[in-house]
């Protein structure tokens, strides 16, 4: 194990044995070495296969932010038009955005927004793909950067907005099988 003090950022402990569970390798990071720097996975050997990921997120705002949003009466427009295709460019860049994620082309992204409570906005990204790998952090990246271009379509009425409940909430395709969100 490397001194601490030389910058060595390893995680992996030296205690590891031949023939691990397969429950441990899966658990295992993939975007990391052996000596714990961080690199991009090989996804070059994996077949294609259609893979699509729901997410969410939620913004919270005073009464007087959500009325203006609602009524589409904000200085700078269409607040829910704009963060609809804000979602969408998100979910194209996202390999730009977060740095080991792999560029990959999007077969369809739906975004749909509704208001789960009188100020509060969730919204919800879904992503499909075939190809190589998951779309689970496009789907978040989107979700995500609706809820801020709320905050930013708003902020002159309301500074305190607060983005919360970021999660994915399903995801299929691809070696891991699928997922569902139970909560």
């Amino acid at each position: 194990m490397s001194n601490p003090s030389e910058g060595s950022s390893s995680s992996r402990e030296s205690n590891e044995t031949p023939g691990e569970s397969p429950e441990r390798e899966a658990c295992e990071l993939t975007h990391v070495d052996s000596q714990g720097h961080a690199k991009m996975v090989d996804v070059g050997d994996k077949s294609e296969t259609v893979r699509q990921a729901t997410a969410a997120s939620r913004i919270s705002m005073t009464t007087a932010a959500a009325t203006a949003i609602r009524r589409n009466t904000l200085a700078k427009g269409d607040a829910i038009a704009v963060a609809r295709i804000a979602a969408i460019v998100a979910v194209k860049q996202t390999s730009a955005l977060i740095p080991l994620c792999h560029p990959l082309w999007v077969d369809g992204v739906e975004v749909q927004s509704e208001w789960v409570d009188e100020t509060v906005l969730e919204w919800q990204v879904t992503v499909k793909s075939t190809g190589k790998t998951g779309v689970e952090m496009e789907a978040l990246t989107g979700a995500t950067v609706a809820a801020l271009t709320i905050y930013d379509m708003g902020k002159a009425i309301d500074r305190s907005m607060e983005i919360t409940s970021v999660k994915l909430l399903e995801k299929s395709g691809g070696l891991r099988g699928d997922y569902l969100r139970t909560e």
